[in-house]
């Protein structure tokens, strides 16, 4: 059974149709990349599937349930969480402390304990900074720990919204290995939106090229990677 199954997912601002009847799968254990330019629809997609915003019509199934019309809170109970565009970490609050915000449906403090200590194998620099000030770090470490923070949720599916925006490219190389290590060695699935597509494309087994809203491309990374109409729209050429 897939881990995410998204059917004619439709989804409206008013009047403006922001996504279009779009469908796709996300199998068990895949990096799955939405791909396109600003306004494509992709960080609307990711927020549907969470339910920040309500589709107008479509599905979305996880592992067979219906969670079309499930609040973000129960979403996070099933085994969906996101790492949003912007980070949008609490920047008066030190990092340990926006790292357990992630953790507040979470019971067990062994449990706790045990994502705390997986965040840290995976992002060294963000144990070194757990005291200090969110606010007070560079932009590639609260990058670190807003996925971290999403992390601490322990997640069967991972939500990315642009992971390496205006990240230090040194940041971004380390952000991509850790994606890779959480699939690779966790078995997590995750759906990246990334407007850096060649860096989405090789991480990705699968990945899907947006434009006003709509699927327009859609094939295994490696071979988007390598197909013209993907490297003249997105790739430079």
């Amino acid at each position: 059974m897939p881990m995410l199954e998204v059917d004619q997912l439709t989804v409206r601002y008013g009047a403006l149709e922001a996504v279009r009847g779009i469908s796709f799968v996300v199998e068990t254990g895949q990096i799955v990349a939405l791909i396109g330019s600003n306004g494509a629809g992709k960080s609307t997609t990711l927020k549907a599937l969470m339910g920040l915003v309500q589709p107008c019509s479509g599905t979305v199934r996880m592992q067979g349930q219906d969670l079309t019309r499930e609040p973000a809170a129960s979403r996070v109970t099933h085994g969906l969480a996101l790492s949003p565009e912007g980070r949008r970490l609490f920047s008066r609050m030190t990092v340990l402390d926006n790292l357990l915000v992630g953790a507040h449906s979470v019971r067990s403090r062994l449990q706790v304990e045990a994502s705390l200590a997986e965040i840290y194998a995976l992002f060294p620099r963000v144990q070194e900074r757990r005291t200090q000030l969110a606010g007070s770090l560079s932009g590639g470490e609260q990058q670190m720990v807003a996925i971290g923070r999403a992390l601490m949720a322990r997640p069967r599916l991972l939500l990315l919204d642009e992971p390496s925006l205006g990240i230090a490219p040194k940041i971004v190389a380390e952000i991509a290995a850790a994606i890779e290590r959480l699939n690779r060695d966790a078995g997590m699935s995750i759906i990246l939106v990334e407007q850096n597509a060649r860096l989405a494309l090789k991480l990705a087994h699968h990945a899907y090229a947006l434009e006003h809203g709509e699927i327009v491309r859609a094939g295994k990374g490696d071979v988007l990677l390598n197909d013209p109409f993907v490297r003249k729209a997105y790739l430079g050429g």
